[in-house]
């Protein structure tokens, strides 16, 4: 079995939470238990490089917008005085392991989530959280599949991190969905996408809950049931029963 030595909980000691480790513990308690508290590592999951190259190509054009304070062609069919929000934090804030920050004395946890961008509203001044998808299928993309539901967790927690650091954020999010087109006679080393804004209205009120179920959950000494639905617990009881 693999464990690891960094980011296990020690009740003495301030500990740290990505984004993707609140979502873990949604997924499955028994796996981020195990995970955060025991220190056995999970098996790591495929690299989606293509994904990356269309986050950093979308943050470097995003990026030429935000230098000269005008709204990018896909902010202006939102019909709202939309521009990329220019903060010396940012590339922190979008930075691995880095990311937005907010220590929780009370729980003496760390909360972190590195974002893709951000923007503002010039009339409310409110900024606005962005997230960047790429995929590719025939039908439209939407944000509203159940499987999707991660995504949203995500939005959401973007904005409770900002707030919590002292930021006017709006409610409405947006993901710049990009959905890469397959319906073409040839390649030629272009690979063309349509990209769709699409608006979300975030939801933050299961975060301070989920929180603090997190930490009752790693002080705790009872090893959590596993979920119904974790395909990782899944595929273990499974090998067992063989």
């Amino acid at each position: 079995m693999a464990f690891k030595s960094r980011n296990v909980f020690d009740p003495e000691k301030q500990f740290k939470i990505s984004r993707s480790g609140v979502e873990q513990f949604l997924n499955c308690p028994k796996c981020f238990y195990l995970d955060k508290k025991i220190g056995l590592k999970q098996p790591q999951g495929f690299p989606f490089n293509l994904n990356s190259a269309v986050d950093a190509l979308l943050k470097n054009e995003f990026d030429e917008y935000r230098k000269i304070q005008k709204p990018h062609p896909y902010m202006k069919g939102l019909n709202k005085n939309i521009v990329p929000f220019e903060h010396e934090d940012l590339d922190k804030w979008r930075q691995n392991f880095v990311g937005v920050q907010y220590e929780d004395d009370e729980l003496n946890i760390k909360f972190t989530g590195a974002i893709d961008d951000v923007w503002i509203d010039l009339d409310t001044e409110e900024i606005i959280v962005v997230d960047y998808k790429a995929t590719s299928k025939k039908d439209e993309v939407t944000i509203d599949a159940d499987w999707q539901i991660s995504y949203r967790r995500q939005m959401d927690f973007y904005q409770w991190l900002l707030r919590k650091n002292n930021f006017k954020v709006s409610d409405t999010g947006y993901f710049v969905y990009c959905n890469g087109i397959k319906e073409k006679e040839s390649f030629d080393n272009i690979l063309e996408f349509k990209v769709s804004i699409l608006p979300y209205l975030g939801n933050t009120d299961w975060v301070q809950t989920t929180i603090e179920e997190i930490k009752n959950t790693l002080v705790g000494d009872n090893l959590p049931d596993e979920d119904a639905n974790c395909d990782l617990c899944d595929y273990f009881v499974s090998r067992e029963s063989l």
